[in-house]
């Protein structure tokens, strides 16, 4: 078609004597005036593109069309505008461009580098991360980040990034005896690591079995056994739990 169009427009329209050109001839003209004054056709293509306005949200994103896409976090709250194409969009701000994604037409594009830096460092701290700083703390502490990422690691990795928080504030010595001991009691998760750090009680020393440290019975097969309760003041009482704590204490 557009071979055609070019020789109709050339041998047969081009020939044509036209009146508002003075009887002259379109195609003479256009050689003899028109054809010197023509521009060179641009060296890449005119490119088709949408504008748009969009505020950035609290979670570094603005949303063009049906897709969200991510900005540098020092823009959050602040109104940019958006130049959309059939393959890239372009984000400006006060006319500076500000960031660039390849276009999506539905779903969510995220630079991570447009976090804040603590985001960012969160985020890199992966179960491969965890683990390699578990083991630097010790055999018990690497067994409990074992035992957290062991299944659904995504969904508790944060758990184990928890436990390895600790570090900080508490120090490796303590976070290790802290992650023994709630492997002993079974439940090595980040709030009983916590709670025992908290309390102080990692380096407490293991329950005893057995009685589970009750007092005895020291009245005697009659006392246990017998059918009325002899009747006791107020003060009787306060002797007898006085005594019973001595010998308590005693044995």
């Amino acid at each position: 078609m557009q071979a055609e169009a070019l020789l109709w427009a050339t041998n047969v329209a081009g020939q044509r004597q036209c009146r508002p050109l003075g009887g002259a001839k379109p195609l003479s003209v256009f050689e003899a005036v028109e054809a010197e004054a023509l521009l060179p056709l641009p060296e890449t293509p005119f490119v088709l593109a949408r504008w748009s306005t969009a505020v950035v949200g609290p979670d570094i994103h603005v949303k063009v069309g049906r897709t969200l896409y991510s900005v540098p976090w020092k823009l959050i709250g602040r109104r940019v505008d958006v130049r959309s194409t059939a393959t890239m969009v372009q984000i400006f701000h006060e006319g500076t461009l500000v960031k660039t994604h390849a276009a999506l037409e539905q779903g969510k594009r995220t630079d991570r580098n447009d976090y804040p830096p603590e985001k960012i460092a969160f985020q890199m701290r992966t179960p491969i991360w965890c683990r390699g700083q578990a083991s630097q703390v010790g055999d018990a502490c690497r067994e409990v980040i074992d035992q957290l990422l062991e299944d659904n690691a995504l969904y508790r990795l944060r758990a184990a990034q928890g436990v390895l928080g600790l570090r900080k504030k508490y120090g490796d010595a303590r976070l290790e005896a802290a992650c023994r001991k709630a492997i002993t009691v079974g439940d090595p998760s980040y709030r009983t690591v916590k709670g025992i750090l908290v309390a102080g009680t990692e380096i407490d020393p293991e329950p005893e079995t057995g009685d589970g440290g009750a007092a005895a019975f020291l009245h005697g097969p009659e006392g246990l056994f017998a059918a009325t309760v002899p009747t006791q003041t107020p003060g009787d009482v306060h002797d007898d739990q006085d005594r019973g704590d001595a010998e308590e204490a005693v044995r």
